[in-house]
């Protein structure tokens, strides 16, 4: 094996690389540790009553907060009022079920319970294959309350190889919201039958 004079210079600088990286590892070592001591620092402090960081003046009244009253409640939380229908969804749960039994007869596109929507996909009744309707519910309101619902009807007729809209009566929608507002009370009862027993 002969003797190579680039080896030699390679394992020359090598050496001079490595004491480097240990001279730096040591240096960043010592900042570190010297960040680690004491601070003449001054931060804002709330001992003074108002200031940037408490923007209520009184240390001890209740604090306000973006959620609300309440906080932010997720699943329910532990109301026990009898009117939210529980259950970890953003509506009335009895409005909820209500809703999907009634409309069980159409195929569901989307459902949505933290929102409170149930969009259908279109249905064309077999007796009347020239019209099809399309049905979107709309749950507003977590208690159990007519005002709390509302169902959009649309309604397509066939024209040729095309559907085109056609005005839907309204009538058809108070009906379904009749009928859902009908299903809600009965599960509610259920379930209040249910607790007593």
């Amino acid at each position: 094996m002969s003797f190579s004079p680039i080896f030699a210079a390679t394992s020359e600088m090598t050496g001079k690389s490595g004491t480097l990286k240990k001279v730096l590892a040591a240096a960043s070592v010592a900042l570190m540790l010297a960040a680690c001591g004491p601070s003449d620092s001054s931060f804002p402090t709330t001992t003074g009553g108002r200031g940037p960081t408490n923007p209520n003046p009184d240390p001890n009244a209740e604090r306000e907060s973006i959620f609300g009253e309440d906080g932010l409640v997720l699943f329910g939380g532990d109301s026990n009022d009898g009117q939210s229908g529980g259950g970890g969804i953003g509506v009335n749960s009895f409005l909820w079920r209500a809703s999907l039994d009634t409309v069980s007869f159409v195929p569901l596109a989307s459902a949505d319970p933290f929102g409170g929507v149930i969009i259908t996909d279109w249905y064309s009744d077999p007796a009347t294959p020239t019209e099809r309707f399309k049905l979107t519910v709309y749950i507003l309101d977590k208690r159990l309350r007519a005002d709390g619902l509302k169902v959009a009807v649309f309604r397509q007729e066939r024209a040729g190889d095309e559907w085109r809209d056609a005005g839907a009566n309204a009538a058809t929608s108070v009906q379904l919201e009749n009928a859902i507002l009908m299903r809600a009370r009965e599960l509610r009862v259920n379930t209040l039958e249910a607790d007593e027993g």
